[in-house]
């Protein structure tokens, strides 16, 4: 039987988090990606606890009439800010299943333009 577009995504994501976890000293940055909205957290796997996070949802972005790829954009800035506001330079990117492609590079595009790490 085929599989949906969600298996499937999930199926490469297990294979990913298979190999990328985050640590003290290099945290995972994942990335959510739905319909209409794009959210990243900065994740210590060790501890289990999500240092930051960024999305569209916040008023900053929300408020400007973008495009979705212009609004990932703007979400990468973001949490490349508070990443290095919070001393975080190097950072583990973990796609989530998605291919690296439209909003998902152009988000991790935004976040090595303010200084990440990956």
């Amino acid at each position: 039987m085929a599989l949906t577009k969600t298996d499937r995504r999930i199926r490469i994501k297990r294979r990913i988090r298979k190999v990328i976890s985050g640590t003290p000293e290099r945290p995972r940055m994942t990335v959510y990606r739905s319909n209409k909205q794009i959210s990243v957290q900065v994740i210590d796997d060790v501890a289990q606890k999500t240092l930051l996070s960024a999305s569209s949802l916040i008023k900053e972005i929300a408020e400007k009439k973008v495009n979705k790829t212009e609004q990932a954009q703007l979400v990468g800035a973001i949490i490349a800010e508070k990443a290095k506001a919070a001393g975080i330079e190097k950072v583990a990117f973990d796609r989530n299943g998605y291919l690296y492609h439209g909003r998902v590079k152009a988000l991790a595009d935004a976040a090595r333009n303010g200084g990440l790490n990956f």
